[in-house]
């Protein structure tokens, strides 16, 4: 999923609608769920309580509704905008991969009740429709699914999907479903915290062995040069037309590498491998695990270059029906990893056969998507030599103000000297 990004010093920055609707939230009025003609509106208030979870690492509370909050009511009306579907959906790697995925397992999803969490425009419910699904019940609670509604009709398959106008927490649905689908992935894999959301669906309908699509995501960080970057937002200040503005670097830096940036980083400049962060099993993972996520990690240098700071990206793969693993073991069953979390190889993880899953990778050395490369900048470069090592922990937690923020703790160490970068994504 996606906010629209603003613009700072000519690179992508955390902020746009979502952060802008969250500034403004106090100007920010509840909006009416009840939606255009055929809409299902959710139930705000009571209404059966909810199943408890049929899966074993799930807890009863892990099911209960949570309260919607003001930061939520911003965030849906954030996806209430155009734009931020247009740019999605113009995302060919990203759309061909959902369609491909769908399409590849058909024989899953013909004849079968489908939920599409977080529809959008509804399109992935209408590449279900069209695999032969039986009944697709296409969920939003952004004002997008009255457009969504009229989308399905206009393409008469109001008999086949059913948009929902709600919370996947406040919407019933009084049957079972087959297949779970959606497009949930923030910018650095958890921004957003739309994941719990897919929990939510899974606890509530999927039937035991039910199919997941995607089915499980991987991030990964590596240590990066980008002297370019640097180059532009920080030393241009030294000489601007012949004048000294060397006094506005101190401000220039915080503008551009106190908050976490949003860009296209060359394979190239990556100096180590990768190191993966998180392992998420769409059918395992619990609510508690994304609290907060720590990493350790240990990087060796390939060449001698000034270390400008971290980049974050994923891999989402799309397997079939699987049954329900006996424990949570499932990092090592899909990618080859060493001890300490490095991925060796290639930048994108190692497959033992890669033709059993469909990848949708945003790794540097793949097609760019929209959501681009996490970059984390540091205030000051690192000269490193090559075969130097770098270490140390990153930690990623909900924010208290606010759980679809990301709060970010970064410890690094190299060449004896040791750094502690603190940044929020909003």
């Amino acid at each position: 999923m996606l906010p629209s990004s603003g613009r700072c010093n000519g690179h992508s920055q955390y902020g746009g609608v979502v952060g802008t609707a969250v500034r403004r939230l106090r100007n920010v009025r509840r909006r009416s769920c009840s939606g255009g003609d055929g809409i299902r509106d959710a139930e705000r208030h009571g209404g059966p309580p909810p199943r408890a979870s049929r899966y074993a690492n799930d807890s009863v509370q892990e099911t209960e509704r949570a309260p919607v909050t003001d930061f939520d009511i911003a965030y849906f009306q954030s996806y209430s905008h155009l734009g931020i579907h247009e740019e999605m959906i113009k995302d060919r790697v990203r759309t061909d991969a959902y369609r491909n995925a769908i399409f590849q397992y058909q024989d899953s999803i013909a004849g079968k009740i489908v939920v599409d969490v977080g529809c959008g425009t509804g399109i992935l419910s209408i590449f279900c429709a069209q695999a032969g699904a039986k009944r697709v019940y296409a969920i939003d609670a952004s004002d997008i699914a009255v457009q969504a509604n009229e989308v399905v009709k206009a393409n008469n398959l109001s008999d086949i999907v059913i948009v929902l106008h709600g919370r996947v927490e406040d919407v019933e649905i009084d049957e079972e479903v087959d297949v779970l689908i959606s497009e949930w992935m923030g910018y650095m894999l958890l921004y957003e915290s739309m994941l719990g959301s897919i929990i939510t669906a899974r606890n509530r309908w999927l039937k035991p062995g039910g199919l997941i699509l995607p089915s499980n995501a991987t991030l990964y960080m590596a240590p990066v040069t980008h002297p370019d970057r640097y180059g532009e937002s920080i030393d241009f200040w030294r000489n601007v037309y012949g004048i000294d503005m060397s006094a506005m670097v101190p401000l220039a830096k915080q503008c551009a590498f106190e908050e976490p940036s949003v860009e296209i980083i060359p394979g190239q400049n990556v100096l180590a491998w990768p190191h993966v962060v998180k392992h998420v099993d769409c059918y395992t993972v619990t609510m508690s695990e994304l609290g907060s996520v720590t990493a350790k990690f240990n990087f060796k240098s390939m060449i001698q270059a000034p270390l400008h700071g971290f980049a974050f990206w994923f891999d989402v793969e799309f397997h079939g029906p699987v049954k329900f693993p006996a424990n949570n073991d499932a990092q090592s069953s899909v990618s080859e990893i060493s001890n300490n979390g490095s991925v060796d190889g290639n930048l994108r993880k190692k497959r033992a056969n890669p033709n059993e899953a469909l990848v949708l990778s945003t790794s540097p050395e793949d097609p760019p998507t929209h959501w681009q490369q996490t970059l984390l900048y540091f205030y000051e470069p690192v000269e490193m030599e090559q075969d130097q090592l770098i270490n140390g922990s990153v930690t990623l937690s909900q924010s208290k103000e606010n759980r679809r923020f990301m709060n970010i703790h970064l410890e690094y160490a190299s060449g004896g000297r040791s750094f502690v970068k603190e940044s929020v994504m909003r």
